[in-house]
């Protein structure tokens, strides 16, 4: 088995997947950068440099997700950390009685279906590991316990996320696999928007401490800044 540590990011051609990537490469790990879009993310895994490989993956198309784990396995024989972090915010100014059914699937079938699907196919590489870990990124829109009406579909969608961590996490104890959700804050990102208050930076951190530091004791927890938060 190689030593080196490999990690496998959705969404990371741009914003806080690209920042967790670039900070992964500079712990010395190997990263797989994964995007639906070829060009975009073949553009991102050049400007990150050789320990950067692009790897085609749609989170919400089960065949392009089987084709890049075919591919990935192709290359390595292990994966020591997977983040989903593949997400769509489509809400626009709804709210739970405006949202329509329509939006809310969509953003499901990325948000919620595609990390479960994602994991679900790169399990058998991240249990050839001897510490391997999923994270998904979350957000603080899917805390429960002071929920409002922002964004319906895309809170809905990161409850459930979360709900996926906790199932996954307990699904895989046995295999030693920590499962945690991350909610990086409100990022200067192309989601976040300009007027965000959080570097893609601080986004990232989080993400790459619960993958490359944190104790694999750690697992079905919700983590913000590397603290853990409530539900």
């Amino acid at each position: 088995m190689s030593a080196q540590r490999i990690a496998l990011i959705t969404g990371a051609n741009k914003g806080i997947g690209y920042e967790a990537a670039r900070q992964f490469i500079a712990k010395g790990l190997q990263v797989f950068i994964a995007a639906r879009n070829r060009d975009l993310g073949t553009k991102a895994a050049a400007k990150l440099g050789k320990s950067a490989v692009f790897i085609e993956l749609d989170v919400a198309d089960e065949a392009s997700i089987r084709r890049a784990a075919k591919e990935v396995t192709a290359q390595v024989d292990h994966l020591d950390a997977l983040v989903n972090n593949a997400g769509i915010f489509e809400d626009g100014d709804n709210n739970a009685l405006t949202v329509t059914a329509d939006t809310v699937l969509k953003t499901f079938e990325t948000n919620v279906l595609g990390a479960l699907r994602v994991s679900q196919t790169f399990a058998p590489l991240l249990a050839k590991s001897q510490s391997a870990c999923i994270i998904n990124v979350s957000s603080g829109a899917g805390q429960l316990n002071d929920m409002e009406s922002f964004a319906p579909a895309y809170s809905i969608s990161k409850t459930a996320l979360n709900a996926v961590t906790r199932q996954l996490a307990a699904a895989l104890r046995d295999k030693n696999i920590a499962v945690n959700s991350v909610c990086p804050g409100w990022c200067r990102t192309d989601m976040g928007g300009q007027n965000a208050p959080r570097t893609a930076e601080q986004g990232a951190d989080t993400i790459v401490w619960l993958a490359t530091d944190a104790s694999r004791n750690l697992t079905g927890k919700f983590f913000r800044d590397r603290k853990e938060i409530e539900w």
